[in-house]
């Protein structure tokens, strides 16, 4: 099964930017469908943007369109989350998953998000 971890989180103003990353050592990365969820205090968990195995399809919460991309670059076994102009409400924990998947989209039925880093803290100060 595939293990991944998260790095790049940290404390910004908002307004400000950060890049997440998601990477493994499994070079099968391609053969799942990547996420970024996250979670803040209190609050379920929210998807807030996933990818293909291919990186041609991606998916985004209302919330951040505009504002996040997700990339992945299958060469280098890593997942990307570019976040600019970001908002208090962004904080959270961040969390990249994988789906087993070589389908064409990255979410709904049949993608099963079953492989967890451990996740990386976003604090975003007014």
């Amino acid at each position: 099964q595939i293990q991944v971890a998260e790095s790049g989180g940290g404390e910004v103003q908002a307004g400000e930017s950060l890049t997440l990353s998601c990477t493994t050592s499994d070079p099968d990365f391609d053969d799942y469908s990547m996420g970024w969820f996250r979670q803040a205090p209190g609050k379920e968990r929210e998807e807030v943007a996933c990818i293909n195995w291919s990186g041609t399809n991606s998916y985004y919460v209302d919330s951040v369109k505009g504002r996040f991309t997700i990339s992945r670059d299958n060469t280098n076994l890593t997942l990307y989350l570019e976040m600019n102009s970001l908002k208090p409400e962004d904080t959270a924990m961040y969390y990249c998953a994988a789906a087993p998947s070589n389908g064409a989209g990255c979410r709904g039925y049949g993608y099963i998000y079953e492989y967890w880093g451990p996740g990386t803290q976003v604090t975003v100060s007014s």
